[in-house]
């Protein structure tokens, strides 16, 4: 994600999310304190940027010598977010930061409950 001239990376199996404005009212109407709205155990947001996935080493680099220096090709299990995707994820989970003077939060895939996805049919689901 790139805001002005600065870059954020987000690394590993995370995924950087823009938070959803909470429910502030009840139903009824009446405000919510920020202690009710930080006890929810789940919460919701657009993902903005993922991460390559896991690492894992490559077939053949398990069989080369330590000493040999050879440029290596990173190998990643790809990840099921996708930029754009709504997450319902474990709040307990997230990360909060902020960046450029907007809030952010980083949650690793694992604690990501659900993504609602728009559009076409994933590979993933048509295999189901």
């Amino acid at each position: 994600m790139q805001v002005g001239n600065k870059r954020m990376i987000v690394i590993g199996d995370r995924v950087l999310i823009k938070l959803e404005n909470p429910e502030e009212r009840t139903k009824v109407g009446l405000y919510l304190p920020q202690t009710v709205i930080d006890k929810e155990s789940v919460a919701g947001g657009r993902i903005i940027a993922t991460g390559p996935g896991v690492p894992i080493p490559g077939p053949t680099e398990l069989d080369e010598e330590p000493w040999k220096q050879t440029a290596k090709q990173r190998h990643y299990i790809p990840m099921q977010a996708h930029i754009g995707d709504y997450a319902l994820y474990l709040r307990k989970e997230g990360v909060e930061v902020r960046f450029e003077n907007e809030k952010y939060i980083i949650v690793p895939q694992n604690a990501i409950l659900v993504l609602v996805r728009e559009g076409e049919e994933d590979e993933d689901e048509a295999l189901v």
